[in-house]
């Protein structure tokens, strides 16, 4: 089967990033949202992307208007009736994703393929609220979708090799380096990634270097584009400690534990650049 026109649920940040991405590659794209204000939301953030593009001289105009032209948003899953792939990427509640699926299963066609882009939930639970399983994997995207060169393709005990492969071939054609990870906590990069993000704010937490000097340690010392904190902000605290918590009631492993740090800034509503406040300061 040949991907010819995909769909992606949900329009917050990486939903929005990943309908761009689909449609700059070519492809026809229908993304949802639950209401109209965020749909509208999620679709001028594609719109300003884009025109930034533009203004750098990375973009034409008639680039721009061609992928905005090739997506359609909507708040009617009904509107997936024709995509031969969906990609599920609402907020990380396996109860929310599992009703997503099931909704999903009775819409498209039946050869359709089923993704999400979770970076840490159980994606077998999700493919057993379908009867297409062996057609539900994880494409699991990173932030922001349009830039980053990774896609983790993840394969349940139920994925059949002809869905990996349409999978991968996909993920070409959108200019990705593929990995293939197993169902397991946290795949491949959150598995690596989080203890040592966690252990770069437990050294900031016991007062061992400033913030920016660990930021600057990590980002010229190893090489990094930004430091574990700055990326923190961008990802957003909130979601640096669902993910840790997520992982450590799967593992039970301590270096998963979340830092009291985060759990404090969380409580306090510094989430980062979405909020105006993290572990930096971004309200001027």
């Amino acid at each position: 089967m040949e991907i010819k026109k995909v769909g992606v649920v949900g329009c917050g940040s990486m939903g929005a990033g990943i309908a761009q991405l689909c449609a700059q590659s070519g492809f026809p794209v229908v993304v949802s949202e639950i209401n109209d204000e965020f749909l509208k939301k999620g679709l001028g953030f594609i719109d300003k992307t884009l025109a930034r593009s533009v203004e750098k001289g990375k973009l034409t105009q008639q680039d721009k208007d061609a992928i905005m032209g090739r997506i359609k948003g909507t708040t009617s899953t009904k509107d997936f009736a024709d995509c031969d792939l969906v990609i599920e990427a609402a907020i990380e509640s396996l109860d929310l994703k599992k009703k997503i699926f099931a909704e999903l299963d009775g819409i498209c066609p039946k050869g359709a393929i089923l993704a999400t882009n979770t970076s840490c939930l159980s994606i077998i639970d999700m493919a057993i609220a379908t009867r297409r399983a062996d057609k539900v994997v994880g494409l699991h995207f990173f932030n922001p979708a349009p830039i980053m060169k990774l896609l983790e393709i993840v394969k349940t005990i139920a994925t059949s090799e002809d869905t990996m492969a349409i999978s991968q071939k996909f993920g070409e054609k959108l200019g990705k380096t593929t990995v293939v990870a197993k169902d397991a906590p946290g795949f491949i990069v959150n598995r690596l990634w989080i203890p040592f993000l966690l252990h770069s704010i437990r050294l900031y937490e016991e007062g061992v270097a400033s913030r920016e000097d660990i930021d600057n340690a990590i980002q010229l010392g190893l090489n990094y584009p930004m430091g574990p904190l700055t990326l923190s902000d961008m990802d957003g605290i909130d979601v640096v400690k669902f993910v840790s918590d997520a992982l450590y009631e799967q593992l039970k492993d301590p270096r998963y534990i979340t830092p009291t740090l985060v759990d404090k800034m969380v409580a306090a509503g510094w989430l980062g650049r979405k909020t105006g406040k993290g572990f930096y300061d971004y309200s001027k």
